[in-house]
């Protein structure tokens, strides 16, 4: 079984090298830090701190071991391959609500670098599902569980 491809934009590669470079040589060392204070407090089957360093060494070897699997798997998305024509991952677009007259600018992105809060939309999400392929000018429905939203694409950037 072939493993999922995971697409990223430069920013998005550059940000996760960065975690884990940071999980590998500062992370790991702070927890192997925490485990050898905790054995020196003695009997370790009943020791908290021990227990939670040992938690917390489980999770960064594991988020380890995906970040490594993602850089692996990773297709990258250079600047030059965003097309202004239509909206493809990359993307910079601008989306108008057309009952509520909202206007919101969205990058999409692939789902490893998806982040709401910073605007930037998977490209597996409903909204970029719907607009993924389309023109500027074009009115899309987006299947929301209140309904469907209609979105108007004003503007495509890179």
């Amino acid at each position: 079984m072939s493993e999922k491809e995971v697409i990223l934009t430069q920013e998005g590669l550059k940000k996760l090298e960065e975690e884990l470079e940071n999980l590998k040589s500062v992370k790991r060392r702070e927890v192997a830090e925490r485990i050898k204070i905790a054995i020196g407090y003695g009997d370790i089957s009943e020791n908290s701190e021990y227990e939670d360093a040992k938690n917390e060494q489980a999770f960064i070897e594991g988020r380890i071991i995906t970040l490594e699997k993602m850089l692996r798997n990773a297709r990258i998305i250079n600047n030059d391959e965003v097309d202004t024509d239509t909206v493809s991952i990359g993307s910079i677009v601008t989306l108008k609500d057309i009952e509520f007259n909202d206007t919101f600018e969205y990058t999409i992105v692939g789902t490893a670098e998806s982040d709401p809060s910073q605007n930037k939309i998977s490209n597996e999400s409903p909204v970029g599902k719907a607009i993924l392929g389309k023109k500027k000018g074009a009115v899309v429905d987006v299947n929301v569980p209140a309904g469907i939203i209609q979105y108007e694409i004003i503007d495509i950037k890179k």
